[in-house]
């Protein structure tokens, strides 16, 4: 079943959060090109690229699992941008709108996970009911064998 990527919340935000990245993480000094500054916009290209991904998948397990991965790309730029504050690379006004659509994604992103694991585990036909039919030969019900003595056991002394 194909799922269409843009009509989730989700990939709105997550596109979103995308180009806030690469707008706020231009003004990065040029000697960070190669470290925080790729790592952060790679992290935020993964989060809509794995969610148009999973839709693209045929499973719900397989579309799950691409959804998960997004979720980690997302807590890891969470996370670079506190490094980015902290090392001063940009102030909390230039960080606050960015941020403020992370965490949305974040609560949106984990929320969808969450509705469909619910679904996959209470999917019908997870465990199949048992397929004779009437009127034909039902299993005999299991009776307890005998015990029987154990070979590797010594024997009782007999009194003589």
């Amino acid at each position: 079943m194909m799922r269409d990527h843009v009509k989730l919340h989700a990939f709105k935000l997550a596109d979103d959060v995308a180009v806030l990245v690469y707008m706020l993480t231009s003004g990065f000094p040029r000697d960070e090109l190669y470290g925080l500054t790729s790592q952060m916009r790679r992290a935020a290209v993964s989060v809509p690229s794995n969610i148009v991904e999973g839709c693209a998948r045929e499973s719900q397990t397989e579309y799950l699992r691409f959804l998960e991965i997004a979720f980690g790309s997302l807590r890891e730029l969470h996370y670079q941008f506190g490094l980015a504050k902290r090392l001063n690379y940009c102030t909390d006004i230039e960080t606050s709108e960015c941020e403020s659509k992370i965490i949305e994604a974040e609560k949106v992103l984990n929320s969808l996970i969450r509705s469909l694991r619910n679904t996959n585990t209470l999917q019908p036909n997870t465990l199949q009911p048992n397929t004779l039919q009437p009127n034909t030969l039902q299993p005999k019900p299991l009776q307890p064998k005998p015990l029987q003595p154990n070979p590797l056991q010594p024997k009782p002394l007999q009194p003589d």
